[in-house]
C-alpha cells in the first residue's frame, strides 16, 4: 500500500468506520478521539489539527465561516453538510469522494460536500 502524503484529523462527529476508511486508503488519519480531545472546544480541536498538518473532516458548522478559516491559512477543512450524519451515511459519502476525487488536491482549502454537490473554495481564492 502506497502511503499519501495528506495527513487527516476526523472530528469527533465523524465515525470512526471513516477514519478507519481513510487509513485503508493509505493516508495518515487520526482522529479527536484517539487523542483524548473529546468534548475538546473547537479551538483546541483546530490547534490539534494545524499543529499536526492534517486536514479536518468535520460536520460542525462553525468551521464554515471563510472569514475566520480563510483557504490558504490552514492545512484544509472538509464539511460534511449531509441530511443523514450516521455511520453509515457518511462512511458512504467518504468512499464516493475518496474514489471520485483526489483529496490530495484540497490542501489549504475549504470543501463543503453535501447531498447534491461537492464545493471547493481553494487556497487561491477571494473572500
Amino acid at each position: 500500500m502506497i502511503v499519501m502524503s495528506m495527513k487527516f484529523k476526523c472530528d469527533e462527529c465523524i465515525p470512526v468506520g471513516v477514519a478507519d476508511y481513510i487509513a485503508q486508503s493509505g493516508y495518515d488519519v487520526d482522529t479527536v478521539n484517539q487523542e483524548g480531545l473529546s468534548g475538546a472546544s473547537d479551538r483546541e480541536v483546530w490547534q490539534a489539527a494545524q499543529l499536526e498538518g492534517r486536514f479536518l473532516i468535520t460536520t460542525d458548522l462553525d468551521f464554515s465561516d471563510v472569514r475566520r478559516f480563510k483557504p490558504g491559512t490552514h492545512h484544509g477543512i472538509l464539511l460534511m453538510r449531509v441530511s443523514q450524519e450516521g455511520q453509515t451515511a457518511l462512511s458512504n459519502i467518504i468512499r464516493w469522494l475518496f474514489t471520485h476525487y483526489n483529496p490530495g488536491s484540497w490542501s489549504e482549502a475549504l470543501v463543503i460536500v453535501t447531498d447534491h454537490k461537492l464545493r471547493i473554495r481553494p487556497p487561491s481564492s477571494d473572500v
